[in-house]
């Protein structure tokens, strides 16, 4: 596939289907080039698409936005397609936000978008909106992306395009559903961030050391120290990130980031070492795969 076709194809698709991505400050005042709706459908005949990566919705956010619509009405239309199987029924693709927001503001009826999309595409404008909006958290983005690359075989280059993230985002955002459930549901509920959950990828006791940075308020670059120890110095404790090279410090995170496993540089005078830390075969059948296979 070429590489730069599906961001053609996403690139007018969004446009086209959704319209205006960015919304307001307030989302129930209309932008200044607000799509115009197709019309005017009873909000009970909608349902939410169980594909939407999106699984977790602020109450408080929601209940704000209610009181706004309640006062200036929905101008934003939601995005739907018809729902298989039911021919009275419609299915949101993209605005399930603005959807449950109204619900709750006793509207019985909202502006809406009719487009006609396959499953593919209505998972792509799902992901899409919600990444452009910054409404998924990371682990949530990291699902969708994945459920992209099993059910429809995109590589990271691919992604990328769809999305309109760097290819490195993709791989990073990916590389966080590798963490334990615990540290996800940590980063999903904020107490994590990003930052701070990729230096736990390749920890060796990566809940104990979210814990500790949780309750101790440690910055990324303190838990990247933890997450991968250090050379002594000579007082017998570990160097701190400012006692050794930077360059070799950016230098294993880079090679960290690329192979997903903890990794340690140790220059010496007569030219040193490298070593790469994995905690189960897989891990090991990965590199051993990349190193035969470059």
């Amino acid at each position: 596939m070429n590489e730069d076709a599906p961001r053609k194809r996403l690139g007018r698709g969004l446009a086209a289907l959704i319209g205006e991505i960015d919304p307001p400050a307030n989302e129930s005042q209309a932008p200044k080039a607000a799509p115009s709706a197709d019309g005017r459908i009873a909000i009970d005949r909608i349902v939410p698409n169980s594909r939407n990566p999106r699984r977790h919705f602020n109450e408080d956010e929601i209940e704000d936005l209610a009181q706004s619509i309640r006062v200036h009405g929905l101008v934003q239309p939601v995005v739907v397609r018809r729902q298989a199987g039911n021919p009275e029924g419609f299915e949101l693709i993209a605005g399930e936000r603005r959807w449950r927001a109204s619900r709750k503001a006793g509207l019985t009826e909202v502006p809406y978008l009719l487009r006609d999309v396959d499953d593919r595409t209505a998972l792509e404008l799902a992901i899409i909106e919600n990444v452009q909006r910054a409404d998924l958290d990371p682990i949530e983005e990291g699902h969708g992306y994945q459920a992209l690359i099993d059910e429809y075989e995109y590589s990271q280059n691919e992604l990328a395009g769809v999305i309109g993230k760097s290819r490195s985002h993709v791989a990073n955002t990916l590389r966080l559903l590798r963490l334990p459930q615990e540290v996800q549901a940590m980063l999903s509920d904020g107490r994590l961030s990003a930052g701070h959950a990729r230096t736990l990828i390749t920890a060796e006791e990566p809940e104990a050391l979210a814990q500790r940075i949780v309750e101790q308020g440690l910055t990324v670059r303190q838990a990247e120290a933890l997450a991968q120890g250090g050379p002594k110095n000579d007082s017998g404790h570990e160097k701190s990130r400012a006692e050794r090279d930077e360059a070799v410090v950016a230098l294993e995170e880079r090679l960290a980031a690329s192979l997903g496993l903890k990794t340690r540089i140790s220059p010496s005078k007569k030219g040193g070492e490298v070593r790469l830390k994995y905690r189960n075969q897989d891990e090991l059948d990965q590199l051993l795969s990349r190193l035969f296979n470059s």
